[in-house]
């Protein structure tokens, strides 16, 4: 999975370097930087729909599980808003590149530095190694292979970024553990074209341009 790339320790953070595209910059996670930094300072509860499908408001903080970590940027985002969010990433140099993140965003004392010391990186591969019931929510955003329809390419970072991962070929295979894992909800992310994920109909959704937010009620999170 990660032939064609390296990990390399760089004055930034730890980078990972696609050795076949000498064009594309070394990818380094910076949660102080770019959108992600953009997203922690900016984002709105009322604007954010990853807020309104995971059930955060100003009185509830659901703890909650993302599954598929990836950039951890919507991580971020619900870390932002004071949920508790575990992280599982199974790629190993993504995982790398976020042990470092963590590290470097969580020494610092300012916003996103307290936002990030509400992320913590599972030392498991798979939501099937964790115990039931362990979070209020679990968060899923599997990667979607490409259909060829798209009319704007990808950026330079997720480029690189899918290359590496490549498409979650088992996404089919995550529902159930999340639904045995998570006490209230389960939130899947996927392209609005995209069916649901294993077939299964959701509760309720949120829809936006770009995708939507699939929401399996296991209890009666709203009560």
């Amino acid at each position: 999975m990660s032939v064609g790339f390296e990990l390399q320790q760089t004055d930034n953070g730890l980078a990972l370097v696609w050795l076949d595209e000498p064009r594309f910059q070394p990818l380094i996670i910076d949660f102080h930087k770019g959108k992600s930094a953009y997203r922690a300072q900016h984002s709105a509860l009322k604007s954010e729909a990853i807020a309104r499908a995971v059930g955060i408001t100003g009185k509830r903080q659901p703890s909650v599980i993302d599954a598929t970590a990836g950039l951890a940027r919507d991580a971020m985002v619900m870390a932002g808003f004071g949920c508790q969010v575990l992280l599982i990433e199974r790629q190993p140099y993504v995982r790398a590149l976020l042990n470092d993140a963590l590290a470097r965003a969580q020494a610092k004392s300012d916003a996103i530095g307290e936002a990030a010391k509400r992320l913590n990186l599972l030392d498991v591969s798979s939501i099937n190694e964790v115990e039931h019931n362990a979070a209020d929510v679990v968060y899923l955003d599997p990667m979607y292979p490409k259909t060829g329809k798209r009319k704007a390419q990808v950026k330079k970072d997720m480029q690189m970024f899918q290359q590496l991962v490549g498409s979650d070929l088992d996404a089919d295979d995550l529902l159930q553990p999340a639904l045995s894992v998570a006490r209230y909800r389960v939130v899947v992310k996927r392209p609005n074209s995209a069916p649901f994920l294993n077939g299964n109909e959701p509760n309720q959704q949120l829809t936006s341009k770009k995708h939507r937010f699939d929401i399996y009620i296991n209890q009666g999170f709203d009560k």
